[in-house]
């Protein structure tokens, strides 16, 4: 299969800033077709980065949002990939600058695989995607903001719950967000979903 190379897009961008949120977009189990303009996980994130750069920019935070090479987790190597590179990139071009992961669903998965780069302080995850095998080890003496609505019916509010649960025990700083009866995608209440992250990625930044 043809390679393809992750990308940035910067939606803030404040001279000297004091924190990045890098954002981490959704995809899906399986899957390597390339992730173009098209994407509707993509599109949900880049709408999502657009509502939150000028509060970010306002607070002196950048915002990137990451394209990955391919739709699929398939397996965790491509996106946590890319996410890895995208770090390195923020450690090139803003040298000892903070970052707070911001993921939507595999995008949250993926955050809280890379959450062990000694930039990050923290991933706020929106609707994750945590199965009960997934790993906390990265998230030791880090923040951890899970929100998750009720009607999600593609990733499991219980899953969330359980997995913050013990990030706790094993020594995040970790909460869980009731974002009451809403739906996976981040389309219904997207204005409540665009304040929850807002002010949480802001909060782990200070």
């Amino acid at each position: 299969m043809p390679e393809h190379a992750p990308t940035l897009t910067e939606h803030a961008a404040p001279a000297d800033p004091s924190g990045l949120v890098l954002m981490l977009h959704g995809g899906k189990d399986r899957g390597w077709s390339v992730v173009d303009g098209r994407s509707a996980s993509w599109r949900r994130s880049a709408a999502m980065a657009d509502a939150l750069s000028r509060g970010c920019a306002q607070a002196g935070v950048a915002v990137w949002l990451l394209r990955y090479r391919h739709r699929g987790w398939n397996g965790g190597t491509g996106p946590v990939e890319d996410a890895r590179w995208a770090l390195a990139q923020a450690r090139e071009r803003l040298a000892g600058v903070p970052v707070v992961l911001l993921g939507h669903s595999m995008g949250a998965r993926t955050s809280v695989r890379v959450a062990d780069d000694p930039a990050v302080r923290g991933v706020v995850a929106l609707a994750p995607w945590l199965p009960p095998d997934e790993p906390v080890a990265a998230l030791v003496g880090r923040g951890l903001v899970a929100a998750h609505g009720s009607r999600d019916r593609i990733t499991s509010p219980r899953a969330t719950r359980a997995y913050v649960e013990r990030a706790r025990a094993a020594g995040a700083d970790a909460a869980y967000v009731d974002m009451g009866p809403v739906g996976h995608y981040l389309l219904r209440h997207a204005g409540d979903w665009n304040r929850t992250a807002l002010h949480h990625v802001l909060a782990l930044l200070r």
